[in-house]
């Protein structure tokens, strides 16, 4: 059972470009992206994006081998499907100590 952490970081807030603009100006990110859900901001070492919407606090990516076969095996274990869009793709899961992560293969 491989998996890695991604560089990838998903925040959700009302105002994204307000949010964006925190970031950028405490932290020093650079908006490289704007879609009109979401703004994406490129660092050297992670990558934030945040998307219109109420907070769920931040979400990790998670790669593994399988993601409806983690989804299956995470269930099992106490882990809630917060979201689980397979056309966008997004399957965000939240475990029982509190980590919300988003399943890529």
């Amino acid at each position: 059972m491989a998996n890695s952490f991604g560089t990838d970081i998903l925040i959700q807030a009302p105002d994204p470009m307000a949010a964006a603009s925190f970031y950028v100006e405490q932290l020093g990110f650079e908006i490289t992206g704007e879609d009109p859900g979401m703004i994406s901001l490129h660092g050297p070492h992670i990558n934030l994006f945040i998307e219109r919407g109420p907070a769920l606090g931040p979400v990790l990516e998670v790669t593994v081998d399988s993601v409806e076969a983690a989804k299956i095996r995470l269930q099992k274990r106490g882990c809630v499907m917060v979201k689980d869009e397979p056309d966008f793709p997004r399957t965000y899961v939240k475990d029982p100590y509190g980590l919300i992560y988003n399943l890529t293969s």
